[in-house]
């Protein structure tokens, strides 16, 4: 539960994903191949075998409780995250680039046999999550087959570690909207999107409980590729380049490139928080070491 917990806290948070929190707490794969075994045989199961049967098929109590815990914590994290964003961004986005920087590592570690070729993969994996990290917000209509579409592409990244499903919405332009129905509890908005992140998980899921039986260690690195690319995106100290009015005519940010903390506070005239920056970079760090030693003591 406190692991779904985890990764929702996480999927809120454009730049950081849900999967990256899913594979340094060491239920990526389980995760992957219990979705995967959700199908029509489930209901070939329940109608023969009844449903005690049928929710064993697809490790349901673990899927409940983690998704229990992703709900719980989108629901009442989404208004604490979105202060933090605001109020103390250098310090939030220090935390998730010690987090991630620890999760590369923590990744790397579990391929099973490192050479030459195996960059090959990497840099492809740097590559697609840095050019998706640069690329400008789109702003698009939020119709129900919109919301739909991008439930599907949202949820799709929020599974792969390094690629934001929050981030994702960002580029559709859908964030706020999505953001504000789970703040207002807009049930309708909310189903529709559900379903296409339904649709989107059961897709993605097969292709990468396909990949990591099929080709283990590559797959591993190019999600390992996807966290080192996605460092762009969650370095704490940027410099607005360009601004655009969101559907509130709000003006946010449209285009950022990363600074360095004394360049940030010359910029913006802020402090770059540097002293408590670190600190957050440590602890981002250290939490992944602790639940890296949890899983080992589980195990």
């Amino acid at each position: 539960f406190f692991k779904g917990a985890a990764m929702g806290a996480a999927d809120i948070v454009p730049g950081v994903s849900g999967g990256t929190v899913a594979f340094i707490t060491g239920i990526y794969e389980e995760l992957i191949n219990s979705i995967q075994s959700i199908s029509w045989k489930t209901l070939v199961t329940l109608k023969k075998q009844g449903l005690s049967a049928a929710w064993s098929s697809i490790n349901g109590t673990f899927l409940l409780t983690l998704f229990s815990g992703i709900l719980f914590s989108i629901f009442t994290l989404a208004k604490l995250i979105s202060f933090l964003l605001v109020a103390y961004p250098e310090l939030l986005w220090s935390f998730f680039f010690g987090l991630v920087v620890a999760s590369v590592w923590h990744v790397g570690k579990q391929v099973k046999d490192w050479k030459a070729v195996s960059l090959i993969p990497m840099v492809f994996g740097i590559v697609v999550a840095w050019s998706l990290g640069g690329a400008a917000p789109a702003e698009v209509e939020a119709t129900t087959i919109n919301l739909f579409f991008a439930g599907c592409l949202a949820i799709c990244a929020m599974i792969l570690p390094g690629i934001s499903g929050s981030f994702i919405l960002l580029l559709l332009g859908m964030y706020g909207v999505v953001l504000n129905a789970v703040k207002t509890l807009d049930f309708a908005l909310l189903a529709v999107f559900a379903a296409g992140c339904v649709t989107g998980l059961l897709t993605i899921a097969n292709i990468l409980a396909w990949a990591f039986r099929r080709f283990h260690d590559y797959t591993l690195l190019v999600l390992t590729g996807f966290m080192i690319g996605a460092l762009d995106k969650v370095w704490p100290w940027k410099e607005t380049i360009s601004f655009r009015l969101n559907s509130h005519g709000e003006e946010v940010p449209l285009l950022q490139s990363n600074i360095m903390p004394g360049s940030y506070e010359i910029l913006t005239g802020h402090s770059a928080y540097l002293g408590w920056a670190i600190i957050s970079v440590i602890s981002g760090f250290v939490v992944v070491l602790l639940l890296e030693q949890l899983g080992r003591s589980r195990h």
